[in-house]
């Protein structure tokens, strides 16, 4: 008897795109529009906060990973800006607190 079960596949690369004008970073896939929202703070000792505040994917899109690929893009950003994150979207601070190569970019 042939077994019929398969490992999970690995999530497909998106192509995510940094809406800045709109403090989001969005990923189109098959015609629908995942997002990951965040808003921007002056620090009281200099430079700048990302607050992410929002992350969503349609259910249609669920399990492909792209909401972590949009956690991913915004992280990026912020190191590359010389930014620190605050999560406040349960969706980021549960992904940062899985990789600890993010934990250097939380706002103390």
């Amino acid at each position: 008897m042939a077994d019929d079960r398969r490992a999970p596949s690995a999530p497909s690369a998106v192509t995510v795109n940094h809406q800045p004008a709109a403090r989001r970073f969005e990923a189109l896939v098959d015609g629908l529009l995942s997002v990951l929202d965040y808003r921007l703070l002056p620090m009281a000792a200099g430079g700048t906060l990302m607050v992410t505040t929002h992350t969503g994917v349609p259910s249609a899109l669920g399990g492909r990973g792209i909401a972590a690929q949009l956690v991913v893009a915004a992280l990026d950003h912020a190191r590359a800006q010389g930014w620190r994150v605050r999560p406040d979207c349960s969706y980021v601070e549960a992904w940062m607190r899985r990789h600890p190569e993010s934990q250097d970019l939380l706002a103390g």
